[in-house]
């Protein structure tokens, strides 16, 4: 889904807000979610799941075509973990 559909969706729901408020608020929650996440703190959305960010080692291999040995530096990614309630969901759901 992209952001453009989820302001529609919302949009759709309640009929008292402008798009361009939902999309500004729509904004203000990427980017509140953004900074914690920058900043290291965990951002949990109850009944959805909870991000957070986790320091991936750096590592050693061999370059295949010459042997020669790389070396690739630590870095910070992004870890979610399901909620309960969509986790649930996602078990109901039929498959194709």
């Amino acid at each position: 889904m992209l952001k453009k559909n989820l302001v529609n969706q919302i949009h759709a729901g309640t009929n008292s807000f402008y798009k361009h408020e939902i999309e500004a608020a729509v904004d203000i929650i990427m980017e509140s979610i953004t900074k914690a996440m920058a900043d290291n703190n965990r951002v949990e959305l109850r009944g959805f799941g909870s991000f957070s960010v986790r320091n991936r080692g750096g590592y050693s291999y061999k370059h295949p075509q010459n042997g020669e040995t790389m070396r690739v530096d630590g870095r910070k990614k992004v870890h979610f973990t399901m909620g309960k309630s969509l986790k649930e969901s996602l078990i109901r759901l039929p498959t194709e």
